[in-house]
């Protein structure tokens, strides 16, 4: 059911994403009438299509309720497991639920498919070559569980355990940022910046075990090539995910396992320091804690997806600038939040700031300022 939990939270917030932040751009146009290119245009111009993503969202909140007793912030998880079973009634409401999102999210993969190959230059706009980190089991992608693995941009790959992540990732802070910026460790011993999230992921996997978001990872790559270093196929990656989560989904709610009794495992002997890792929608998420013999946590550092994005995202937007730099100040910072809107980024998680994240384009020539934009 843990499983299950997760697998919804990829189906909403990958569903939301594309409903709220990817499709006004791919399927409006960066060029389009500022007042259309959001939520409210989309339902105007491609209403099936926003209604869509609305319910896949709503679906992968609900499995959240049903499961872990609130559709945010679920409250049923607990150290070992789950506070209680799923009786026969919650788990018709699964079933239902799954059945419905199948459908939904097949259609959002082709609208995103087509949209994209119908502008081959946006695919190509953003070229960004680095190393990936995901989640793999075997050669296989895992949300879940597994190893993580780096894989650099010649193919080479690095796999190793949660707990071993301190020997291969190392931290650093800027003056210029409240986030850290991570690299890693690879085959040769030297540190490199990666990226991680839904495009990482399908670059560090071979292939998908089911059958559906396998077939559309082949057309992924025949339009990316493998491993892709576009950066706007972020988008694409994140609807073949969806589709694999909803698929596996079909699987566990069809599991009897599902409707064990058996849902928390108690813990045993003493307190020690533990280390875990999961892939959250935006990517890898490490946490490291250490407590004492009373079970008091002494220690805590948790290493999230979009700061591990951080210099990425930076490269990123500099190229979004070069992009548009002789283009009106409208589309300059379109281009630039265009290109941060790939990484579905959580400043607030890697800066542990609340409020507002404004933006402020300020364009030197020689040292002199020549442009100043701010939204």
């Amino acid at each position: 059911m843990r499983q299950a939990l997760n697998f919804a939270s990829i189906l909403h917030s990958h569903g939301v994403h594309f409903f709220a932040l990817a499709a006004p751009d791919l399927l409006l146009g960066l060029d389009s009438d500022p007042a259309d290119r959001n939520i409210v245009g989309l339902l105007k111009h491609v209403p099936q299509v926003a209604k869509d993503a609305l319910r896949l969202r709503s679906i992968g909140q609900k499995i959240t309720e049903i499961i872990g007793g609130r559709g945010t912030h679920p409250v049923a998880v607990v150290a070992g497991g789950l506070a209680a079973p799923l009786d026969e009634e919650r788990h018709r409401a699964l079933v239902a639920l799954v059945e419905e999102a199948l459908p939904l999210g097949l259609q959002l993969v082709e609208v995103a498919r087509e949209a994209l190959v119908e502008r081959r230059e946006i695919i190509l706009s953003l070229p960004l070559p680095t190393a990936y980190m995901g989640t793999v089991k075997g050669d296989q992608l895992d949300l879940y569980d597994g190893d993580l693995r780096l894989r650099t941009s010649d193919g080479g790959d690095v796999d190793f355990a949660e707990d071993k992540w301190a020997e291969y990732l190392s931290e650093e802070t800027l003056e210029s940022s409240y986030a850290k910026i991570v690299t890693c460790k690879d085959g040769k011993g030297d540190r490199v910046p990666y990226r991680v999230g839904a495009l990482a992921r399908l670059n560090c996997a071979d292939r998908i075990d089911t059958p559906m978001a396998n077939a559309e990872l082949q057309r992924f790559r025949e339009a990316g090539g493998f491993p892709c270093h576009q950066t706007v196929m972020y988008h694409y990656a994140r609807l073949i995910e969806l589709v694999y989560s909803i698929e596996k989904l079909a699987e566990i709610v069809k599991d009897d396992e599902i409707r064990s009794d058996n849902v928390r495992v108690q813990p045993q002997g003493s307190p020690k320091n533990a280390t875990a890792h999961i892939e959250a929608p935006r990517g890898v998420l490490i946490h490291d804690y250490g407590v004492d013999a009373n079970g008091i946590v002494t220690s805590a550092n948790l290493i999230v997806a979009t700061q591990q994005n951080i210099s990425s995202i930076n490269a990123t937007i500099a190229l979004s600038a070069s992009n548009y730099l002789d283009k009106p100040d409208e589309l300059l910072m379109n281009g630039i939040e265009f290109g941060i809107r790939c990484y579905d980024p959580c400043l607030s998680c890697a800066t542990h700031r609340m409020g507002d994240m404004k933006m402020e384009v300020v364009v030197r020539q020689r040292g002199e300022v020549v442009r100043k934009m701010r939204r």
